[in-house]
């Protein structure tokens, strides 16, 4: 593996869409006990369902730690590859490499990860095992990386279209425990030059709750070029009103970099999705502190779904309006089976089924 010294706009490079066709997917094997209720037993379960949807049109590839290396071969199909590498968690979206392409060649990037905030606000300490990640999967992978370990970013924090234009939130990006020392146009300018965008719109919240500072993978994301789903509710007395009618208005009065409208389908969450004290029971410690709240409010959202090549594989919550969701994203991926798959269990944890899945672009 090369470290690369220049930039990907420089060399021609690009993120595409993710509904833009795939090599494969890179997803981790859950097992830390004060993230996953129960020893995780449950949310293994879930994340295999995730991976058989995944790799029936992609090639999945799983790490796993030394202890769970075993487990995961066992519980994951024959197709799945399963490799053994050390991380501190399972988000493979925020801390596997963000892959970009000229059409002919793959190369990685690495962001610095600090836990979603280090110690100003982060979840856990600490993350040195994730950060070092994304140049352990470019090394799998044998491709080149481009080292941006200096600017903290998640992969969850950003949605592109392939074809210029970058959603992000302020919420997150503008946190103070991520890069404070750089302004909101600075920012930007990372994004464009390392995503090779041309357009960054910024929202200004996410999904009430969340605990990564609101990313925009749990409230909006791109189906189709100039074509976006977003998080919605009709309920002004829910605390999501407000701000996700405001994303409303800037998505309204907005266009993507080519000067396109949008087209915004509004997918309505489910009812609250509370923890209870049974969740709390099978939660371990973290510094001698419960890391869940019985009555607390998880960020479930319909959004954070994961858009495979020949499938659109999405949370549901035993809800009234799991049916709706499966309904609206059956008409905008026409093409691709809709998979639903019971969450509560990978939500738990902080995050979703787009949450613990990164993409890896198709290249000649």
């Amino acid at each position: 593996m090369k470290i690369i010294s220049s930039t990907p706009k420089k060399d021609g490079f690009y993120m595409p869409a993710e509904f833009s066709p795939h090599y494969g997917c890179i997803m981790i094997f859950p097992e830390r006990a004060d993230s996953w209720t129960y020893g995780a037993y449950a949310a293994r379960k879930a994340f295999v369902k995730v991976a058989e949807a995944i790799s029936e049109s992609e090639k999945l590839t799983v790490c796993a730690s030394a202890k769970q290396y075993e487990n995961a071969r066992r519980m994951l199909p024959e197709r799945v590859r399963v490799v053994e590498m050390s991380s501190n968690d399972c988000w493979a979206r925020d801390y596997a490499p963000t892959f970009v392409t000229n059409g002919k060649e793959l190369r990685g990037i690495n962001w610095g990860f600090n836990a979603w905030g280090g110690l100003v606000d982060g979840l856990y300490f600490p993350w040195d095992l994730d950060d070092k990640m994304a140049r352990k999967l470019c090394d799998l992978y044998d491709i080149d990386m481009y080292d941006l370990s200096s600017f903290i970013l998640e992969g969850g924090s950003v949605h592109v279209d392939g074809e210029g234009t970058c959603i992000t939130t302020e919420a997150c990006l503008l946190s103070k425990g991520r890069n404070p020392d750089l302004t909101k146009v600075e920012i930007e300018n990372f994004l464009c030059e390392y995503l090779n965008v041309n357009k960054v719109i910024w929202l200004e919240n996410g999904i009430f709750g969340d605990e990564t500072n609101e990313h925009v993978d749990n409230i909006c994301t791109f189906t189709a070029p100039a074509e976006v789903v977003l998080a919605w509710t009709d309920d002004p007395s829910d605390p999501q009103y407000k701000p996700s009618q405001r994303c409303f208005e800037i998505l309204s009065q907005s266009t993507d970099a080519k000067g396109r409208p949008f087209k915004i389908h509004k997918l309505h969450c489910p009812a609250p999705v509370l923890v209870t004290e049974k969740d709390c029971e099978g939660l371990d410690t973290m510094d001698f502190k419960p890391t869940r709240t019985a009555g607390e409010r998880l960020a479930a959202s319909y959004v954070n779904f994961y858009i495979a090549n020949n499938a659109v594989v999405m949370p549901i919550f035993d809800d009234p309006n799991d049916e709706k969701a499966v309904e609206l994203l059956t008409n905008l991926f026409p093409t691709r089976k809709i998979v639903p798959v019971p969450a509560r269990d990978i939500l738990i944890g902080g995050g979703n089924i787009h949450c613990i899945t990164q993409q890896i672009p198709l290249v000649e």
